[in-house]
């Protein structure tokens, strides 16, 4: 019922906006008599009234699709005075779109309990880009109205036929003149309440009260690190739950909890609950519940076996093998032997050409070191965008990560690479961070992690988990002999997407060092919510970015951070009065 109403809401919107701009879609010419027997104004106010109604529906459909009660509340309104505008002027079109809106109305009624979501987090960033979207379609609309309106003056450019639209946003005549009045007049009060609807929608938006997307605070996260201290050897994973991006949803007991942050109205959690097993269901009903309450899709990415299995059982869930995690134990590794060729050959290369590693606890560096190490990590990244959700911790030698390992490649004194590992329990590592400068030795990368193993047992360490290979199952089975034409058209699918999502590369790079594959797998309502699950993972992860203003880097290129340190400067330098 929900995507119904959103859908029909979504059509009536567009057919109130349709029937202004263009009435002949709608009316019938029979009927086209009476309009010199309607009072003109009245005929204009109920034109503008449908536009601002149809703008209104078209932006809360979605809301009405993802079950949100103030959306289903403000479409009943808007519905209800929808068909009294349609029935004032009787014409017979408009009746047609009053009906269909009364029963929507109807429906919307009787369904109401389907319609119980909160809102989300929001922040006042959304006025912006509601006043960025309301201004192009409001732009739209006029300008739709002119190139379809007959009896123009004359023959008035494009740019002259915006420029009129923009100045009727604010109140002010332009260029273009239609030859009957009542045209004229319309686009007037058209224009001019489209352009007063977007100055109060976005101060509407702007002054109401934020409600911020969810962060790590302080007291979860010392919860959090009392529970790795207890736990935090099960889950490889469990360390990243202390993303500052996430928020902590915790069982009845305090025993469990789950870290997980909300993408594009889905509830995504990375990793298993952390925690004793036991509490695990508590903290999956408490996920489940809040997802529930916003209206949200529950989704985990990345959990272990077990997790999985309980997932589905505590949440009626489906799971698919999403691919594997490369773990190396210390004890068994060693370079000799002709499958460890590859990595041999690279290893001893960067020896040989002068490289040094140098392999530390974070809180052995110091912050002078590690805010330098940052810096460098950060101008050897090509995509400003910082990727990884599940298994990246996203931050460097923060306050709390002292037991962090960095290890470092450098030549000469220069630095060329860095790898950053955090906790797995009171034994293990994590691979988080994997940087290396472009004109560095190739095989820096290998030399460092071969150099962490080298030092694993002066650290205490016992096992290494290296990259996640997505869907390593299929490429490695898909190449055999033998391999069936469905499981070969999955790999070069696969193969194709390495183009762009460093698939095969990683599965590669993480295979040379002959490591113990542990299946990981992704949790999902189902088959229904898998594409939109599927958008939301790529866009946590970062290999979906949506175009965003920086208004940092936008200010950068303008000058305006120099122009301000300068005037700081003469603030400082100015003598006290």
């Amino acid at each position: 019922m929900p995507i119904t109403a959103g859908w029909l809401a979504l059509l009536i919107g567009l057919a109130d906006i349709i029937e202004v701009v263009r009435p002949g879609l709608v009316y019938s010419s029979r009927l086209s008599r009476l309009h010199p027997f309607v009072p003109g104004t009245l005929v204009n106010v109920t034109h503008t009234v449908s536009v601002i109604i149809g703008l209104l529906l078209l932006m809360l459909s979605h809301g009405l699709k993802r079950r949100k009660r103030r959306a289903w509340e403000a479409v009943t309104l808007l519905l209800a005075v929808s068909v009294v505008v349609h029935v004032i002027p009787f014409r017979e079109g408009r009746i047609t779109t009053a009906c269909i809106s009364a029963l929507l109305v109807g429906a919307l009624l009787y369904f109401r309990a389907e319609f119980y979501a909160v809102g989300d987090p929001r922040t006042r960033w959304r006025a912006l880009w509601v006043f960025l979207g309301l201004v192009v379609a409001d732009v739209a609309i006029g300008l739709t109205y002119i190139l379809l309106a007959r009896g123009l003056a004359q023959d008035y450019s494009l740019w002259q036929r915006v420029v009129h639209v923009v100045y009727g946003l604010v109140g002010v005549s332009g260029p273009v003149h239609f030859a009957p009045e009542r045209s004229n007049d319309l686009f007037a009060i058209l224009t001019g309440t489209l352009g007063l609807f977007t100055l109060i929608v976005t101060a509407y938006l702007f002054f109401r009260p934020a409600r911020p997307a969810g962060r790590l605070g302080q007291q979860d996260a010392e919860r959090v690190r009392d529970l790795l201290k207890k736990q935090g050897d099960r889950d490889s994973l469990g360390y990243f739950t202390l993303r500052s991006d996430k928020s902590i949803i915790w069982s009845p007991t305090g025993k469990s909890c789950i870290g997980y942050r909300v993408v594009s109205g889905v509830m995504l959690a990375g990793g298993d609950p952390l925690g004793d097993p036991e509490a695990w269901p508590g903290a999956i009903h408490a996920f489940l519940d809040e997802a529930a309450r916003h209206a949200w899709v529950p989704a985990v990415m990345g959990c272990g076996e077990l997790a999985a299995e309980v997932w589905c059982r505590e949440g009626e869930l489906t799971a698919l093998e999403l691919g594997d995690e490369a773990v190396l134990e210390v004890a068994d590794f060693s370079l000799k032997g002709r499958s460890m060729r590859n990595v041999r050959q690279m290893v001893n290369r960067v020896e040989r050409s002068g490289y040094v590693a140098d392999v530390r606890r974070a809180g052995d560096v110091g912050c002078d070191g590690i805010a330098g190490f940052a810096r460098q990590a950060g101008s050897w990244r090509g995509n400003p965008t910082e990727r990884g959700f599940s298994m990246a911790l996203g931050r460097l030698g923060a306050p709390g990560d002292e037991n962090c390992v960095i290890a470092t490649a450098t030549e000469n004194g220069v630095l060329r690479g860095i790898l950053h590992f955090v906790p797995w329990g009171a034994d293990g590592l994590s691979l988080d961070l994997m940087r290396r400068d472009r004109s560095a030795q190739p095989g820096v990368n290998d030399f460092l992690i071969v150099e962490t193993i080298k030092a694993a047992e002066s650290l205490g360490i016992k096992r290494i988990s290296l990259n996640f290979a997505v869907f390593r199952s299929a490429l490695e089975r898909g190449e055999r002999i033998g391999a069936g034409p469905v499981l070969r058209l999955w790999r070069g699918i696969l193969l194709f997407a390495s183009r762009w999502f460093q698939i095969e590369s990683l599965y590669k790079f993480n295979a040379k060092f002959a490591p113990v594959w542990v299946p990981r797998f992704f949790v999902f309502p189902g088959a229904s919510d898998a594409p939109r699950v599927g958008l939301a993972a790529l866009e946590a992860e970062a290999f979906l970015v949506w175009p965003k203003l920086e208004l940092r880097r936008l200010a950068r290129r303008l000058g305006l951070g120099k122009a301000r340190r300068r005037l700081a400067a003469l603030n400082a330098a100015r003598p006290p009065s």
